[in-house]
């Protein structure tokens, strides 16, 4: 597969489908998130056709990135859509998401995002927890709901702590027990209220091991089986994501490989495979423009200052992550180790510690990569800082999806 950016003899720096990256910071500014909509789609179908040996279903985990522009990309293509608030629901059914295709998870819904829920359709609730299956029976009046149960599964994804979603000691998901009992409850009354007809796991993101998934398929069909034999009419089951992408030496599974070693696992129990993918199609799809501002020595450190942060991509200061960064028009001369940082008012506002990176002056531009999931989706307007504008490129052509805020867009809201 090409990868998002070339540089390609003949062009001026670095480019995007063909698109100098020096003419979108010139048109649009900076910060400025740019996609590939070629990338993203390109993603998309590899992940779709390696499962094409077992009824599957992709939902594109929408807390990856929601631009709606993205979102409506991947539902033209027959995706589903994962979103974990009311918020995300009304964009996917805004971008062109039907709404038997949507799977509403996440550990805290509300009683009004569950109404809004069962309002709008949604083709699958996740149930989370005793008390919030009771507060959706209560709310259901009586209608049969289908939902899935998301249970503990108890397993280590090796990715960072914070991302961790599999274990007992975290916030996510029912234990075996609990769900069994649950689950017994309701194949007693099958009449109304809500239906079990699945079971969703989901351990972590940026996996970059098989082994995880592997155990987590093993445990969903013995899962399965121990649900089934209580008299629930398990139709499903959602191995949810966490498919981890390259950022620096990474080699994680590709997608073939992922199905290779789980669809196996499957075998002779007549089920219908749910996949939640966010990274692993966007993360690639987007980058980052950001111009340095200023250039200091401060004893032995050499600071880059640019001026996008923390507030823009909080990654590298969440979760210590590694983006990739380049120059789009290096200059000649020899590489040093610098600090990228950006404008806001905390020491932890830094893009990239002790990288190795080209001469850099005022005025030069930078490009952060893989910067598609968890960039926008987790931008803040810290330091009352307006967020990036956001471009697509599609065809060639680029095109503003979300333009950039205004000072007044942060005091909308307030009053005196």
């Amino acid at each position: 597969m090409a990868g998002m950016i070339d540089s390609a003899p003949g062009k001026a720096g670095l480019s995007v489908d063909g698109v100098p990256l020096a003419d979108l910071a010139s048109r649009f500014g900076t910060p400025l998130y740019v996609y590939s909509a070629r990338t993203l789609l390109e993603r998309y179908r590899e992940l779709d056709r390696a499962f094409d040996a077992i009824p599957n279903r992709l939902h594109y985990s929408v807390k990856a990135n929601a631009s709606r522009a993205l979102l409506a990309l991947l539902a033209r293509e027959g995706a589903g859509a994962d979103v974990v608030s009311e918020g995300e629901m009304v964009r996917a059914l805004r971008a062109g998401f039907t709404p038997e295709r949507i799977v509403f998870a996440g550990a805290g819904k509300t009683d009004a995002e569950l109404v809004a829920a069962l309002g709008a359709g949604i083709g699958l609730i996740n149930i989370e927890s005793a008390g919030e299956l009771a507060r959706l029976t209560r709310l259901a009046g009586g209608r049969q709901v289908p939902v899935a149960f998301r249970v503990t599964p108890d397993i280590v994804g090796g990715t960072h702590h914070y991302t961790e979603t599999g274990t007992r000691a975290t916030k996510f998901g029912l234990p075996e027990e609990t769900a069994l009992e649950l689950a017994g409850r309701l194949a007693s009354r099958r009449d109304a209220g809500p239906k079990l007809v699945g079971l969703h796991v989901h351990f972590g993101s940026q996996i970059t091991r098989l082994e995880p998934f592997v155990a987590a398929a093993e445990k969903l069909a013995a899962l399965v089986r121990s649900f089934r034999a209580i008299g629930a009419d398990i139709a499903h089951v959602n191995m949810g994501g966490g498919l981890g992408i390259r950022y620096k030496d990474e080699e994680p599974p590709t997608p073939a490989a992922l199905a290779n070693a789980v669809i196996p696992v499957y075998a002779g129990l007549e089920l219908e495979l749910l996949l939640e993918p966010g990274r692993w199609i966007v993360g690639p799809s987007g980058l980052l423009l950001a111009t340095v501002l200023d250039v200091k020595t401060t004893g032995s450190d050499t600071f880059v200052v640019v001026d996008a942060g923390m507030n823009d991509l909080i990654r590298p200061s969440l979760y210590q992550a590694w983006h990739d960064i380049q120059p789009i028009s290096p200059r000649q001369g020899a590489a040093r180790l610098v600090d990228v940082v950006g404008p806001i008012c905390e020491t932890g506002d830094f893009l990239a510690r002790g990288r190795e990176l080209p001469p850099l002056e005022p005025g030069d531009v930078v490009a952060v990569r893989d910067a598609g999931a968890y960039g926008f989706s987790m931008a803040s307007t810290y330091n009352s800082r307006p967020r990036p504008a956001e471009v697509l490129v599609e065809a060639g052509e680029p095109r503003i999806i979300r333009r950039r805020e205004t000072i007044d867009d942060l005091l909308v809201a307030e009053s005196d």
